[in-house]
């Protein structure tokens, strides 16, 4: 098996697979699947929803280009799956944090929670009273 493959490697088929942009274009398309795989361990907090769903659909239709093209580019599905996977888990823990609780859980595991739950409320109130005021 070994020696077959070394003999493509060795062969001008291999050599021109290696120059064409069929191997470079996904090699350099990898950047976008590493850093979100990177990108995975970061706070949620700094995770932009419209970014990552964009990016996802992105590597969506990439995909289906992917897989379409004659002769198939499984180098460039293989790098697009792994960045439409990423992006996915991103975008989970996008809507756990910031619309199915997430955040607040975090702050009360802090300490944050309540005291900023004070202050907002103080604001709150301040803000009506202001806004009565200027109305009447």
């Amino acid at each position: 098996m070994s020696s077959t493959f070394y003999t493509w490697l060795r062969s001008p088929a291999a050599r021109e697979y290696f120059f064409s942009t069929h191997f470079w274009g996904p090699v350099a398309n990898w950047g976008l699947p590493l850093a979100a795989l990177a990108d995975l361990k970061k706070d949620e907090e700094m995770i932009s929803g419209t970014m990552t769903t964009a990016l996802m659909c992105y590597s969506m239709v990439f995909m289906r280009f992917a897989w379409r093209v004659q002769p198939r580019n499984y180098l460039l599905f293989a790098c697009h799956a792994t960045n439409a996977t990423a992006q996915s888990v991103q975008e989970y823990r996008f809507v756990n944090y910031w619309h199915r609780g997430g955040r607040e859980k975090k702050l009360a595991e802090e300490g944050v929670a309540p005291a900023v739950e004070g202050k907002v409320t103080q604001a709150v109130k301040a803000a009506k009273e202001e806004a009565s005021k200027t109305v009447a």
